[in-house]
């Protein structure tokens, strides 16, 4: 009954937000609370886990939002984001712009988590699809499953370590092979952008204009080291706070040690993404009160509505996890045995159930620990067969992302994307990205075990 209730869920959730166009806060908001009410949850408890999932989703990732789309704003009133789309252009090929963006989703999302990875190359990727006149759904697609792709199967980002914890895999070859299997998913979330992204339409943010005319609007561009380290700088501070809380290096330096707390500190994503806030200063040659109240006023006005709509989602995944759907699912799943795919299938519906990759990736893992040795993924396979689970239990967790999903409502939002559009783009390509995913760790499995 509760999966029954799940899925009407979802489908009064589409269609208030899509046929009848009520606001995407008002729409999560009210389904949240009438699927509380319909799973039998007592009525306050209802109200407090709506506010809990609100206020947490906030919590991790409100400031992170708002320094990025102050970060946007600046980047895109200085011309900045113009000039990072003609250098990576004049890099890739005017021809190859979604594949830039891809790589570098790929390459961003391994430090960082993918929500806040597309936050930060957002402005770039609006810049480069005006600037190649490539349509943004495609663009959207193409940075999504890239930073996705690592997101879920590469380390250091949490959920992947926690997986491989929680399995006893070892951490070095989860990310070696994890790598490895982020290619082909990433390739695969590439091929759909191009194909299918082409024939979805995305609303114009900027009315028509030109490249040519967008620059036109400026009288001095930035130099493109200006126009970069607001996002460069950012990405190597989270990147180096990262390294230093890697196992074997935080031995060497020392948890606590002075070392160890700067760069802690500075890697934290919301005072990263500070430290890039003050770099778009460096965008002007003079600051003015247009600089310093027009722009980020715009970019905090942007970032609320985001914010709002992201922690809705969040209330609806915390009332879903509260009525134990997720858990039901996973235990059912667990009967069957499926080899390596079943870390797949039980990782990808507790995803789609609940809307948070990370809860699946750890989840998942506890429930399969122990039936690596009746899926033949036990200690006879050298620990091989834990990390190829670790890497399946990655694949499903990007399957798939939908309303339930804070990221999906990063992407969709950041991009000007109508819901029924992203469910198209977003909801599809993560679908097809995780089982080329999966795909990839079987043909590792027939090659190392």
């Amino acid at each position: 009954m509760l999966v029954v209730i799940l899925v009407v869920a979802i489908v009064v959730m589409v269609v208030m937000i899509s046929k009848f166009k009520v606001h995407p806060f008002v729409s999560l908001f009210t389904v949240a609370l009438l699927m509380g009410l319909a799973a039998g949850m007592p009525m306050l408890d209802v109200v407090n886990t709506i506010a809990t999932g609100f206020g947490n989703t906030c919590r991790s990732i409100g400031i992170v939002i708002l320094f990025g789309t102050i970060i946007g704003a600046m980047l895109e009133h200085s011309g900045a984001a113009l000039t990072m789309a003609d250098a990576v252009l004049k890099k890739v090929g005017p021809k190859r712009p979604a594949l830039a963006m891809s790589i570098i989703g790929w390459i961003v999302s391994i430090p960082v988590f993918c929500d806040s990875g597309f936050v930060i190359l957002s402005s770039l990727n609006k810049s480069l699809s005006k600037r190649s006149g490539v349509k943004m759904a495609t663009m959207a697609i193409a940075l999504s499953t890239g930073l996705y792709a690592t997101h879920t199967l590469v380390p250091p980002t949490p959920g992947p370590i926690a997986a491989a914890g929680n399995l006893q895999a070892d951490l070095g070859l989860v990310i070696l092979w994890g790598i490895v299997a982020a290619i082909p998913a990433a390739l695969a979330g590439y091929l759909y952008a191009i194909t299918a992204g082409s024939k979805l339409e995305v609303e114009e943010e900027i009315g028509g204009q030109t490249f040519e005319e967008l620059i036109a609007k400026h009288a001095q561009l930035p130099s493109a080291s200006k126009a970069f380290a607001p996002i460069v700088v950012p990405l190597i501070l989270i990147g180096l706070s990262s390294l230093v809380n890697y196992p074997s290096v935080l031995e060497t330096v020392g948890k606590g040690s002075t070392l160890h707390n700067i760069v802690s500190f500075f890697g934290n994503p919301i005072m990263a993404l500070f430290v890039g806030t003050i770099l778009c200063l460096f965008l002007v040659p003079k600051i003015t009160e247009e600089v310093t109240n027009d722009w980020i006023g715009t970019g905090v006005r942007d970032g609320a509505t985001i914010i709002m709509i992201t922690a809705a989602g969040g209330s609806l995944g915390a009332i879903i996890a509260a009525t134990k759907v997720g858990d039901y699912i996973g235990a059912t799943l667990a009967q069957y045995q499926l080899g390596i795919f079943l870390p797949f299938i039980i990782s990808a519906a507790l995803k789609t159930a609940q809307g948070s990759s990370t809860v699946a990736l750890i989840t998942t893992s506890t429930i399969v620990f122990p039936l690596l040795e009746s899926l033949g993924l036990g200690a006879s396979t050298g620990g091989m067969g834990a990390v190829l689970a670790t890497l399946a239990i990655g694949s499903g967790a990007m399957v798939v992302s939908h309303a339930n999903d804070s990221y999906f409502w990063v992407v969709t939002q950041f991009s000007n994307m109508k819901v029924s559009t992203a469910y198209r783009a977003q909801t599809v390509a993560t679908l097809i990205e995780g089982i080329a995913g999966v795909a990839a760790v079987w043909a590792l499995s027939l090659a190392l075990l």
